[in-house]
Formats: structure tokens, C-alpha cells, sequence
């Protein structure tokens, strides 16, 4: 089944983010996890169905999102999955951090609900539509 992962610690935002896929083409299923060790134990289980696209917040308790992104991408079993970083963050720092360790996407949270409505519908029918995944995740 597709689906996509969201790792998103606070309520409002993972809500928002969980109404804006709603309203996008997408029908797979939308699993929700609230801190990096989560995250990374459910990718890197060796019966892991791996999703199209993780959306990974980078400020995450137990485990920032720079560390689960090192984790997963150094992980052979789920290595190949685009990681879109999604955060709040602007710091040039985060962002030239995250794509060394391999993220595939790095996406400002639009403050305003229509622009990030927006900015998650573009995202999701890219992912999900678009981009051709690795036989592991289709």
C-alpha cells in the first residue's frame, strides 16, 4: 500500500499537515510518528513497507530530525527513501546539513494555512505522482 510517514512532535502542526494531505489526490494511508527514535525504528525494521516520501521535522524529541535523516540514509534497508526535511527552520546550517547527509527535499513551513496547503499538495502529488520510486518503496 502507499503511504507516506510524517514525523512531526507537535500536534497542531502534524494536524495541519495531516488535513493538507487530506485534501490532495493522495489515498494511501498517512502514518504519524512523534520523535526521531520512533521514526527510525519503524524505517529500519527489517519488515519494514517503506514509505514514498518521509516528512521529517527537524527540531524532535529523543532524536532531531538531522540524526534520523544520518540514521535512515545510512540504513541499507531504507536508504534509497526521499526524506523531505519540513521544518520551520531557516538557519543555512540546517539546511547545508540536511543535504549532506542526504536529504532529497528541504521545505520551509509556509506560516500562512493557504500557502502551506499549497506548498504539501505540490509536495505530495510530486512524491506520490510524479517521482519514480525505488522498487523497495513503490
Amino acid at each position: 500500500m502507499n503511504k507516506i510517514l510524517l514525523v512531526e512532535d507537535n500536534p497542531n502542526d502534524a494536524d495541519l499537515a495531516k488535513m493538507a494531505i487530506s485534501r490532495t489526490p493522495f489515498t494511501g494511508l498517512v502514518t504519524h510518528l512523534e520523535d526521531g527514535v520512533a521514526a527510525v525504528e519503524y524505517l529500519t525494521r527489517p519488515d519494514a513497507q517503506l514509505p514514498l516520501v518521509v516528512l521529517l521535522d527537524l527540531k524532535l524529541p529523543r532524536l532531531n530530525g538531522l540524526e534520523v535523516l544520518k540514521q535512515v540514509k545510512n540504513h541499507p534497508g531504507c536508504a534509497n527513501v526521499p526524506v523531505v526535511m519540513l521544518t520551520s527552520s531557516r538557519e543555512l546550517a540546517d539546511i547545508e546539513e540536511s543535504y549532506r547527509l542526504g536529504v532529497n527535499s528541504y521545505v520551509v513551513k509556509p506560516v500562512n494555512f493557504d500557502d502551506y496547503q499549497r506548498v504539501i499538495r505540490e509536495l505530495i502529488g510530486y512524491w506520490t505522482d510524479i517521482n519514480q520510486p525505488p522498487l523497495a518503496t513503490a
